[in-house]
């Protein structure tokens, strides 16, 4: 297990390296001069020469990216290029609101896709099963923010259950930080219940055909004790769903933030990009492969907890 659990952690760390390089020369490469961004059409080129001393700019790029990766990995991603704050803690104010409504949407996609699918993988060809696959189909042409769109109508304009926009710590008050990231979090997760919905219900059909199965009923087992073997035999499938679905939510909760005006890591990536803000984008770049390499570490764990063989590979 410890072998196991090293051989994850370096490929982390190797894949953290890999994505954060990809970024910055890419960033470097699109963006061109931050420096336009960042002074306006206006600046003369001696203000430009002078912020590109200030910035570092002016050093080879190779040196710019190690000296902030060998900074990275001790948790310090710099400045920023707009107001010259810690992009540490402007990501820490951030990261709370976009794990919100990101681990709302996957609590509430795992129940949901988890009740649905074994409902349907138990009455294959039912109603449910029916309205499940048509669902899948409208979810899935639907774009997203023609969903958050439609949400913001029905339940806050027009019902005025939950508010329109805007996020109310925890801290400050449970119940309206619930309310705040409900609608959210509702309009993330629906695409991701019926996918994982529809994979569970297939993994149940497909283990239900096997031979063990028949050797429990055979047995005498009760139907409970049944679903519950077939439900372990076919989860890791939908486990891995879940954990690609999370990764999906995190990019996913651009579009949202911008729709209900969430102070997230979606909006700060937006401004960055607008400006050339390259340490903002490579510090949300970091955090977000560490959230990357953090689920699939849980996942295998689990996975390996299920099915050892697992651990082997």
């Amino acid at each position: 297990m410890i072998r196991f659990t090293i051989r994850r952690l370096l490929s982390g760390l190797v894949l953290l390296l890999v994505v954060t390089s990809a970024t910055f020369f890419l960033a470097h490469l699109a963006i061109g001069d931050p420096t336009a961004g960042l002074l306006g059409n206006n600046a003369t080129p001696v203000q430009r020469a002078a912020l590109h001393e200030k910035l570092g700019l002016d050093r080879p790029i190779i040196t710019q990216y190690w000296d902030w990766f060998s900074h990275a990995i001790r948790g310090d991603f710099g400045t920023s290029w707009r107001n010259f704050q810690p992009v540490s803690d402007q990501i820490a104010l951030r990261v709370p609101v976009t794990l919100s409504v990101v681990l709302a949407a996957t609590l509430l996609a795992a129940v949901l896709g988890l009740v649905v699918g074994v409902a349907t993988g138990l009455r294959p060809g039912g109603l449910l099963a029916r309205v499940l696959k048509v669902a899948s189909v409208v979810l899935f042409a639907l774009p997203g923010f023609w969903v958050s769109l439609v949400l913001v109508m029905t339940f806050a304009v027009r019902l005025k259950w939950f508010p329109a926009v805007g996020y109310v710590p925890f801290g400050q008050s449970p119940s309206a930080w619930l309310s705040s990231i409900t609608l959210p979090s509702v309009a993330l997760a629906l695409a991701a219940i019926v996918m994982i919905a529809e994979q569970l219900s297939n993994g149940f059909l497909e283990v239900n055909k096997q031979d063990f199965v028949r050797t429990l009923k055979a047995r005498g087992l009760s139907s409970r004790r049944v679903t519950l073997h077939v439900l372990r035999n076919a989860s890791p499938a939908a486990l891995t769903v879940l954990a690609v679905m999370f990764v999906g939510l995190l990019g996913g909760a651009i579009v949202v933030e911008i729709i209900f005006n969430l102070p997230g890591i979606g909006s700060l990536t937006q401004s960055a990009s607008q400006i050339g803000d390259i340490p903002i984008l490579l510090g949300l770049t970091a955090v977000t492969v560490v959230f990357v390499v953090l689920i699939n570490f849980l996942l295998d764990l689990v996975l390996g907890w299920i099915n050892p063989k697992v651990r082997e590979i």
